[in-house]
């Protein structure tokens, strides 16, 4: 076991660090965080949003002074990553919004970043400046030209110190691959390549070749009314990178091995649970779309999301998940106001703990739900302002569906559906968990690691 994660309800008290973002009650579109990703030591925290701006916070280190700071996130760099953009090809719209965010791993004092939007993935690099140039032959301190004539001696330009400042610059632009919306980017095991997926099409890149990618899976058929199915996600094995797996709107995942032919159009496995002909209903096909899946870190596990489970999948069992967790099973009786809403079509995403031992998911009404896969216990958190005293424990939620309410409950009649959480991160080796709700971003730490 990782040291700092245990048992999700014994040993963890959640409590609130910090929330980012205005407390404005009219929120423009383009705040509305779309994606949040941890590096991979967990000093660094990315997130995206509609307006196609980036911004990443960097942990702070423990200072003597300042204690109580310790862990606390604060903005490092803000860049805009894409811009919107029209297809006059096909007279579309190209959304600035920001899909996805992947990091590569450190290997020098660089950082660097993918990030997708509807038609483009970006390659950035994020880097410290703290010294200048000066003393050149040809040019004047403000960078203008010197006249040749007023040159009477040779100097050597020497680096002055300057105050810190943090460069994005886009290093690679991928562009001009997809013909539909990409949902997903994921980077390979060997660091040389990444895969990104849309509704129908999957493409691998190498990072150095930004003009030319690889299709190897195309779900596409040649009469588009016999379209049955669309991809939702994608990931690459965390260890093995000939494998990958991805998920369908109706319910499978696919398991699939690029050793076998360059075009993955057969899966090495193929994963679906058998549907209880009891539970059929007219919204069975859309609440069994997954919306999301991962890989555990040790990567002999699948984690998939759909509109009311998150089940995990044992890659050696193919006919049923070994795990099945309801995350919001009172919304079972709303499913036609949730449709008439359009809540149904939401796309909740799915995160592990280090450990693979908890798992993590978003609800309405600002509710975040953790299930602990060896005591099977459960709970449900709140991310709220009204919460938001430092250091203030997180007091477990509890949603009634009907009869007599409890104090300390909610009616499911009651839950605002305006407000949810779709995006979620935990740190790679301590329990802290980002969640983003609208335009705000909060971080919650377990107790200990604020009294440390």
């Amino acid at each position: 076991m990782i040291p700092g994660f245990g048992n999700l309800m014994q040993d963890v008290l959640w409590c609130f660090s910090q929330v980012k973002g205005t407390i404005d009650i009219g929120v423009t579109e383009a705040d509305i965080i779309s994606t949040v990703e941890f590096n991979h030591t967990g000093e660094l925290l990315a997130t995206g949003d509609k307006g196609g701006r980036v911004v990443i916070f960097q942990r702070e280190q423990e200072s003597k002074n300042q204690p109580h700071r310790r862990g606390e996130y604060n903005v490092y760099s803000t860049f805009q990553s894409h811009e919107p953009e029209f297809d006059y090809l096909k007279s579309l719209e190209i959304e600035e919004k920001i899909n996805k965010i992947r990091w590569l791993p450190q290997q020098n004092a660089a950082y660097f970043l993918l990030s997708t939007n509807d038609k483009t993935v970006k390659l950035w690099k994020v880097s410290e400046r703290d010294k200048r140039p000066e003393g050149y032959n040809l040019k004047d301190e403000d960078g203008r030209l010197r006249d040749p004539s007023m040159i009477t001696m040779l100097r050597v330009p020497v680096l002055r110190p300057m105050d810190l400042m943090v460069e994005a610059t886009p290093r690679r632009v991928f562009a001009n691959a997809h013909t539909y919306h990409i949902n997903s980017i994921s980077v390979n095991s060997d660091y040389e390549t990444y895969m990104s997926a849309d509704d129908l099409r999957i493409n691998l890149w190498n990072f150095e070749i930004t003009n030319q990618s690889f299709n190897i899976v195309d779900i596409k058929p040649a009469n588009m009314e016999e379209l049955t199915e669309v991809i939702t996600a994608a990931e690459f094995h965390p260890h093995h990178c000939n494998t990958f797996v991805y998920s369908s709107s109706k319910g499978t995942i696919r398991l699939c091995d690029m050793r076998t032919s360059a075009l993955c159009d057969r899966h090495a496995k193929f994963f679906e649970e058998p549907e209880d002909p009891s539970n059929r209903s007219f919204f069975s096909e859309i609440i069994s779309s997954i919306s999301d899946v991962k890989f555990s870190h040790s990567g002999r596990y699948i984690m998939t999301r759909d509109y009311l489970t998150v089940k995990v999948w044992d890659l050696n069992m193919e006919n049923r998940p070994i795990e099945t967790y309801q995350v919001h099973d009172y919304l079972r009786s709303k499913l036609c106001s949730l449709y008439e809403n359009d809540c149904i079509f939401d796309k909740f995403e799915c995160v592990w703990n280090g450990s693979d031992s908890v798992i993590m998911t978003g609800s309405y009404n600002n509710f975040f739900r953790m299930f602990d896969r060896n005591t099977k216990r459960d709970v449900t958190l709140e991310a709220s302002r009204e919460n938001s005293k430092p250091r203030a424990i997180l007091k477990p939620r509890k949603v009634c569906v009907g009869g007599k309410r409890r104090k300390d409950e909610i009616s499911v009649d009651s839950l605002d559906f305006s407000k949810k959480i779709l995006h979620t991160a935990w740190h790679p080796s301590e329990n802290i968990i980002a969640v983003a709700a609208t335009n705000n971003l909060y971080i919650f730490q377990d107790k200990l690691l604020l009294c440390r």
